[in-house]
């Protein structure tokens, strides 16, 4: 007979609530089996720890003496966006710094904020009667802030992708520092401990379920942004109390030749209401499959070399062509264990109790990659004209040595080599991609930004 959630908070309440983590429900259900499995435990708790660049605060600072409409702020530097309210803004944990580039960023910020570090406030505005306010320098605390709210419009991967590189070079992406000729494989988080890994359909999690973030409580809010779920892709909006949070769960990050970061503790429970939600929350590392894409290819269709499952990354070598290629993660799985063994303390202690989510996850939303048209497309939509002195892609004919250099990396054939191995450029496909940028090894083809 099926369980409910009323009966799992019950005996949570009343501390008889037995609870594992994925990694020991996997290990029961092998010893045991799932009938057993389902008999027994109640609540499964998972965990993941990685980079999660798609985070950020809403933050209120309270009304100024006299009031200010901020147009601009900057924490410590680093831009937040505030076409909100007067004082309120969004600080965005990939926003970099003016001043430090991308060693420091929106990240580095709220991490001092939960760290009760002072942060400087620095903002401008226009003027108005009621905020007559122009400029506000001032040095404040999170406890100083009205409300500090966590909203990160993207986290928590249902299946993140694996990373290598068949080019001649180093590349710098955020999957972090990809060795030439595949010379490393890189790969993301928490395979069998994975929240969205343990429930697959998404039945017990959804808007409205509450969740374990950065050592607070949270909810999630909706379906993240680029959820796909036909390919087993779901993501997470959450949301939760930055003041509440643990800095031991939440750690600024810089990626060499990418930016800011955040790495963030998300744990989230599943409910074993069935003996299907029992099999689901046993799924072993062995079992995860993954793709391994070659980011040495600058597509957004770039190749899948091969699949790859969670046991064959953490054994730390993945076989590229008969070659063992050195593997290792971006994620922790050290922090991921924490957050999830953290949560079922919560439970076992009757400090935290189940929600089911009051509308599931969307199993049907469709994804699709950026619609790109081409200038003269443009022109025809746009209802103001660009200024031809603004031209982004200027090709210097005359100091060109024709040497097709930039041929290999163009997207959309703007430069090939003709039978006679003349250039030809051809302006009008450029989508502004900015790829040969820093290519051509005489100059002859600039960008304006």
């Amino acid at each position: 007979m099926p369980r409910s959630i009323e009966e799992i908070n019950w005996k949570i309440e009343k501390g008889k609530a037995v609870v594992f983590t994925a990694e020991e429900m996997s290990k029961f259900v092998e010893e045991n089996g799932v009938k057993e499995a389902y008999k027994k435990v109640d609540v499964v708790t998972t965990g993941t720890f990685g980079a999660m660049c798609s985070s950020g605060v809403f933050l209120n600072f309270g009304h100024a003496d006299p009031p200010i409409k901020m147009t601009r702020v900057w924490l410590n530097g680093v831009e937040a966006f505030t076409g909100l309210a007067a004082v309120d803004a969004y600080l965005g944990a990939a926003q970099i710094s003016k001043e430090y580039g991308i060693r420091y960023g929106g990240a580095h910020v709220i991490e001092d904020l939960v760290r009760r570090k002072p942060v400087v406030l620095k903002a401008t505005a226009y003027g108005t009667d009621c905020y007559p306010r122009k400029r506000i320098k001032t040095v404040i605390t999170i406890d100083d802030i009205n409300q500090a709210v966590m909203c990160n419009p993207r986290n928590s991967y249902q299946k993140y992708e694996a990373a290598t590189n068949s080019s001649s070079r180093v590349i710098y992406t955020y999957m972090g520092k990809l060795l030439p000729r595949y010379g490393n494989v890189t790969y993301s988080g928490s395979g069998e401990l994975n929240p969205l890994i343990n429930d697959p359909e998404y039945r017990t999690i959804g808007i409205g379920t509450r969740i374990f973030l950065a050592g607070a409580v949270g909810y999630i809010a909706w379906n993240g942004t680029q959820h796909n779920p036909k390919d087993k892709m779901g993501t997470l909006m959450v949301v939760g109390n930055l003041k509440e949070m643990d800095p031991r769960f939440l750690r600024a990050a810089s990626v060499p030749g990418y930016g800011s970061t955040l790495y963030l503790g998300i744990g989230i429970t599943i409910p074993i209401l069935d003996e299907d939600l029992a099999r689901s929350t046993a799924i072993t590392d062995s079992e995860i499959e993954i793709d391994l894409y070659d980011y040495g290819i600058p597509r957004r269709d770039r190749p899948v070399i091969k699949k790859v499952t969670y046991a064959e990354l953490k054994s730390g070598q993945v076989e590229i062509n008969g070659r063992k290629i050195r593997a290792a993660s971006l994620s922790s799985f050290h922090m991921a264990r924490l957050v999830a063994r953290a949560l079922k303390d919560w439970i076992e202690q009757g400090r935290f109790k189940l929600t089911l989510p009051v509308e599931n996850l969307s199993t049907t939303t469709p994804y699709s990659v950026m619609r790109q048209v081409s200038p003269s497309q443009i022109k025809e939509t746009v209802l103001v004209e660009d200024d031809p002195q603004d031209e982004y892609l200027v090709w210097h004919e005359d100091g060109c040595i024709e040497c097709g250099l930039c041929t290999s990396v163009c997207p959309k054939g703007v430069f090939t080599l003709s039978e006679e191995s003349r250039l030809v450029v051809k302006k009008d496909r450029c989508i502004e991609c900015g790829l040969c940028g820093d290519l051509c090894p005489v100059g002859a083809i600039t960008l304006k930004t």
